[in-house]
């Protein structure tokens, strides 16, 4: 089984608490997560039309295979208030076996 195609976190950030959890709500309700957890208090500071601009948002940390990230992305632009919202996927190369099995079994594409 190689791990680091199969499994990813992925980072979406949110202009607040409520929507993450309407994200997050959406993916697992479709099964193309298995967890998210959302921190909250988080300062962004970034590129944005041509200058530096700062906004407080809200990080969601979900976990998922490689295999679903298209339904997922589409799923999280369907939700998300950002008209270019923040949605990368870092390879899991490692960790519990138990635990991924259970990303494995949690997750399912949506037919």
């Amino acid at each position: 089984m190689s791990l680091q195609s199969e499994y990813v976190v992925v980072f979406v950030t949110a202009k607040d608490s409520q929507e993450a959890e309407k994200i997050a709500q959406g993916l697992l309700e479709k099964k193309l997560a298995a967890c998210a957890n959302i921190l909250d208090s988080l300062r962004s500071v970034f590129w944005w039309e041509g200058r530096v601009d700062r906004a407080n948002e809200v990080l969601l940390v979900i976990k998922t295979r490689i295999d679903v990230m298209e339904q997922l992305i589409t799923i999280v632009k369907s939700l998300h208030s950002y008209d270019t919202p923040e949605i990368i996927a870092l390879p899991i190369i490692g960790g519990s076996r138990d635990y991924l099995a259970w990303i494995g079994a949690s997750v399912k594409p949506c037919s």
